[in-house]
Parts: C-alpha cells; structure tokens; sequence
C-alpha cells in the first residue's frame, strides 16, 4: 500500500520523525470520504449547527418558553415550555407546563429529573427535553449549570455555507514519537467562556518540521479513548480560526506508557464548534500547544463566521 516513500529526517535531539504517504489516489479519497463524514455530522439535524442557545441556570425556579414573561426565553417551541429547577447541590428536574406537548427522552411525563452531560453513565446522552424539532439539555460547567438549546431549523444550519480547506498534503501525515509522562502530568485547559479546566496529560507527541522540533500535548476526553489534541499554529486567526483547531489520533500500538509511534494526520485538523456558533463552549490551545510553525493543512477559517 505505500507507494511513496517514507522519509527519516534526523535531529541533534536524537528524535526522529517519519512522514507516511500512501498512494496520492487512495490517500485523497480517504480524506475527502473523511471530510464528508465530518461534514455531515456537522449539519446533521441535532449537529454543532442546529444550536439556537445557552441559557444558564440560577438556582431555584426558571421558568422555560418562546414567551418574553419566562425566566429564560428560547428561539422556539411553546410559549410556556415549563420551570426547570436548579436545587442548591445541583440536581436539576424539569415541571412541564400542561399542553407544551414536550418530551422528556421520547416519553410524554409531567416531571423528570435533568441528568447533565457530565453526570451520565458511561455511554449514555444526558436527559433531553425536546418540543417539536427543538430540543434541550443540561450542560455542567465548572460547577454552573446551563440548557444547551438546538433546532433543526436553526438558521446556522440552514444558511450553511461549507468549509474551506488547505489543499491534500500527505506531507502532513506524520508519525511522530511518543514518550510516556509516568506518572501523568496535568495540563490546564481555558476555554471561550472563561473556564479553566485541568486535565491528565499522558505523555508527548514529538515531530519535526521545517527544522523545528515540535511537541503537542494531548488529553483523553474519556477513559480509553483517542488522543485529543487542542492546537494553534502560525496560520490561527489567519487562514485558519483563531481560538484553535483540534487533532485527533489512534493511540500508539505500544500503549500510552511505553514510548513509541502514532499519527498526527494534520490534513484531519478542523474546526471547533466555536468557529460556528456562539452557543458553545470550547478549550482554548494551551500555551504548550501553540506550534512555532504554519500548519497548512486541514480546515481553515470559516468563511460563515460572524463572531
């Protein structure tokens, strides 16, 4: 399957790094079938589009609707939706209004407790609340707690407008070196609404390029899973957006406490939520993870922006 061949480019740090192409042909259509697949998840009726809200919760009584009289007013659904209520150690239940025609995950109750996004068994969505084609749930950030709101006809979706790219460089799929952090450190991690969330960082990603030795730091959203990693390069907030883009990778084939080999496929480098909507709440690239070069490959900036 490798067509082109693999090329050693030697440091004085001892690390190497090996870029890995496959054929031009096949190696294209693996990443345009991988754009698609970002693609539609993007503007698929419940994707990062559809979003129409964040509204936080104080604690007590808020009461939910489309009508200016309730607590928090929504872009749609019925005027009075009902109260959802925040109790002082955080539980969150919802009190439908008689006739909003609501759903507490697809059943037709008069009350249900609100179980978070960060509050679910392993696997499992958090409660949601859906009215028509709109829909909420709970979201918990650093101890507050907020309805992330969507709708199918969310004018972000409709007036999708495509993404950008660098062109296909198989130069930037690049399997670099992996050295193991035992024990693991910690990395702290900001985000657009002014959060700062510390997470497990499991060891370095180390490459080189255009003569600079380069290091990424990644966290595992959950247990087990990929690496995710949150970076800027010299092209954030030129071409590409500003705030970051984000990179994911297969665990190297050693596991994470063993030095060894993975790939950084910066032709799969895209968007966070944040490039397309205010109603997320994104990690900002850590300082350690702000590359003294231009990444010229994966998405750019997007060209519907308007925040």
């Amino acid at each position: 399957m490798l067509r082109v061949a693999a090329f050693l480019l030697a440091t004085l740090s001892g690390v190497a790094t090996v870029s890995v192409a496959r054929t031009p042909a096949s190696y294209t259509h693996e990443i345009e079938q991988w754009r698609a697949d970002r693609v539609a998840r993007l503007t698929a009726p419940d994707g990062w589009l559809s979003l129409i809200g964040l509204e936080w919760l104080k604690e007590g009584a808020n009461r939910v609707g489309s009508a200016s009289d309730n607590d928090i007013v929504l872009k749609a659904g019925p005027a009075h939706l009902g109260t959802v209520t925040l109790a002082a150690d955080g539980g969150t239940q919802i009190a439908l209004a008689s006739g909003s025609g609501a759903t507490v995950d697809g059943k037709p109750v008069e009350r249900a407790a609100l179980i978070d996004d960060m509050h679910t068994a392993a696997g499992a969505a958090p409660t949601t609340v859906r009215f028509g084609q709109a829909s909420f749930y709970v979201i918990e950030r650093d101890g507050r707690k907020a309805l992330r709101v969507k709708d199918a006809d969310a004018e972000a979706r409709r007036d999708f407008s495509g993404i950008d790219y660098f062109p296909i460089d198989p130069s930037w799929r690049i399997e670099a070196d992996w050295v193991p952090f035992v024990p693991a450190h910690e990395l702290q991690i900001g985000s657009v609404i002014g959060t700062i969330d510390t997470v497990k960082v499991p060891g370095k990603a180390v490459f080189h390029r255009n003569g600079h030795t380069l290091e990424l730091l990644p966290y595992q959203e959950e247990p087990g899973g990929e690496l995710f990693f949150v970076l800027a390069d010299r092209t954030s907030g030129k071409e590409t957006y500003g705030a970051a883009r984000f990179l994911y990778a297969a665990l190297p084939a050693g596991g994470l406490d063993k030095p060894g080999k993975l790939v950084l496929d910066f032709n799969q480098a895209y968007n966070p939520p944040c490039a397309f909507t205010p109603f997320a709440t994104c990690p900002l690239a850590p300082p350690e993870n702000r590359l003294d070069v231009a990444v010229t490959a994966g998405e750019k900036k997007y060209a519907g922006g308007h925040h």
